[in-house]
């Protein structure tokens, strides 16, 4: 009978042990594997970004200042289990609502981030461009204008400093966040590269034309219309003007060289301009590009339209299409209706 009684006190004890196993092992699971990821937005997740140099402490600061975990406690547990504090890796990672700490911890720990859709457009110089990457990038602005006004970094991809911008086709393009300003720019000569292709490379040599070229030109063309179905016909009358050895008397490279971008009408004082970019007083295609043209405007320009134009002139009607002339007699006249309207409308300058 006392036998029996040690029995029962023996299985009583050894329930109690395994129940409290059992609770102290659904405690551990529970905080290894219960969702502790709260994101609280429209599509249920969220970006989260390391910057390159971050301490396993610098995370937690952020992940407590961005409040998207519900037990930041449990969070250590896992993470200083899984050693994380010595495999912290800069990026750009994609939260997802529900996430568990051994979810959020091993997509930390492994580096595997989400790539950035980098675009960028519409851009005139080499510090707008390195303002607009900078700002879906890492790196520093400008970090990136030291080298893009580098000689040796013109060197290494048989550029200068006219037609650096050249490397630069406006496009998306997917890429990491915390790329470095060095490696982006080996990425944009590789996407430079391919985009001249053996098809643009072979136009482009039928034209007379290096890519350097067709870029400055397309610059060009880009500027003076936004209507694609003018483009080719602009170009083709700046490659009638090169080829007749004219002048491209192109007024937004004489703004461009002035670095005034408000100027809505040029004057004859703003032809005077000393600059290497002004058309009217040089000769043959500027030194560079005047803006990152995009995609439309280089293949309008291998693609020219072949015509008798000489001359074009904004139409009145302010529609952003234009008069072709093939006379400087029509092209006057043309022109004088045009600043006409720029009178009544008070445009001066």
């Amino acid at each position: 009978m006392r036998a029996g009684k040690i029995l029962k006190r023996v299985l009583v004890v050894f329930s109690l042990l395994m129940a409290l196993a059992a609770v102290k092992s659904y405690n551990l699971y529970k905080r290894a594997f219960a969702p502790n990821v709260r994101v609280e937005t429209a599509t249920n997740n969220i970006f989260f970004y390391i910057p390159t140099g971050s301490s396993f402490d610098s995370v937690l600061v952020d992940i407590e200042r961005q409040g998207f975990i519900k037990n930041i406690k449990s969070f250590k547990w896992v993470a200083h289990r899984k050693n994380y504090e010595n495999h912290v890796r800069p990026g750009r990672y994609l939260i997802k609502n529900r996430m568990s700490n051994n979810e959020l911890v091993n997509l930390l720990r492994s580096g595997k981030q989400e790539p950035v859709d980098l675009t960028f457009n519409n851009l005139r110089t080499l510090e707008q461009f390195a303002g607009r990457v900078s700002q879906q990038l890492e790196f520093d602005s400008l970090n990136l204008l030291v080298l893009l006004r580098d000689t040796a970094v013109h060197q290494k991809y048989g550029l200068n400093k006219y037609t650096m911008a050249c490397m630069f086709i406006p496009n998306t393009y997917e890429i990491y966040w915390n790329t470095s300003a060095e490696k982006f720019l080996d990425r944009m000569n590789a996407e430079y590269r391919k985009f001249w292709n053996r098809r643009r490379t072979v136009q482009a040599k039928q034209i007379g034309k290096t890519p350097e070229e067709v870029i400055t030109l397309a610059s060009i063309v880009n500027e003076e219309t936004r209507m694609e179905n003018e483009k080719k016909r602009v170009a083709g009358v700046y490659m009638n003007r090169l080829n007749k050895g004219m002048r491209l008397q192109a007024d937004p490279t004489v703004v461009f060289g002035i670095g005034d971008f408000s100027i809505r009408r040029v004057l004859k004082k703003h032809y005077q301009a000393d600059s290497p970019y002004n058309t009217y007083k040089f000769t043959g295609l500027p030194p560079g590009p005047i803006c990152l043209p995009d995609i439309s405007s280089i293949d309008a320009v291998l693609n020219y339209e072949r015509h008798d134009y000489i001359y074009f002139c904004a139409r009145p009607d302010f529609s952003g299409y234009h008069n072709f002339a093939k006379t400087l007699t029509e092209h006057n006249k043309n022109a004088r209706a045009y600043q006409l309207q720029l009178n009544k409308r008070r445009i001066y300058n």
